[in-house]
């Protein structure tokens, strides 16, 4: 799916539209008939949507496969960012005017057949590639974006396998895994000037 800039610059601001109107309901609110939306943001896409407060990760949620329409997988995971991330409690009311939000776009995933922890590792550029591991039911994922904080490769690898409930210093050829790359476009806060 190739989808223009332009295009893509709507997606944070329907994304914010979506925490403000979602706030205080139990789920997403049906998503607004757009007529005007360009037809690409109305065909499957995967996408994951985080919000930060003052630097600070305030909820990431996203989906790893295109299975609706774009702008409403960026609807749905908006919410989710601000008001279902598990590790963090709901955003309150006071939040929503110092929220960042940033809209990532995945390309499709990519089978990395790797035997080795170090085949696994040569298979990726850091700050490029997003990875999903999974063993068994266990599964995770990062986007490029983290490797700013875990810019070193074994780093990132095992704080992955950390959040995937895999031992750090676990490796077997059973772990599966696979890498995507992501287009983001962020939306600071409001009145912020960024």
């Amino acid at each position: 799916m190739a989808i223009e800039l332009a295009e893509h610059a709507l997606l944070p601001p329907l994304a914010r539209r979506s925490i403000v109107e979602g706030h205080g309901h139990a789920g997403p609110v049906p998503m607004p008939r757009f007529d005007t939306l360009p037809a690409q943001l109305l065909e499957p896409g995967a996408s994951f949507v985080t919000l930060k407060r003052s630097g600070e990760l305030r909820g990431c949620r996203g989906l790893l496969e295109p299975i609706r329409p774009l702008a409403h997988d960026v609807w749905h995971n908006a919410w989710a960012s601000a008001y279902d991330d598990p590790r963090f409690p709901p955003v309150g009311a006071g939040e929503l005017s110092d929220l960042d939000i940033e809209v990532s776009l995945l390309s499709a995933l990519e089978r990395v057949l790797a035997d080795t922890q170090e085949r696994l590792l040569d298979s990726l550029e850091p700050g490029r590639h997003g990875v999903v591991l999974a063993l068994g039911p266990r599964r995770a994922t990062f986007l490029p974006q983290v490797w700013k904080s875990l810019p070193e490769p074994s780093r990132f690898l095992a704080e992955l396998k950390s959040k995937a409930g895999i031992p750090q210093d676990y490796w077997s050829p059973d772990i599966e895994a696979w890498r995507y790359t992501t287009r983001s476009l962020g939306e600071p806060a409001p009145g912020t000037g960024d």
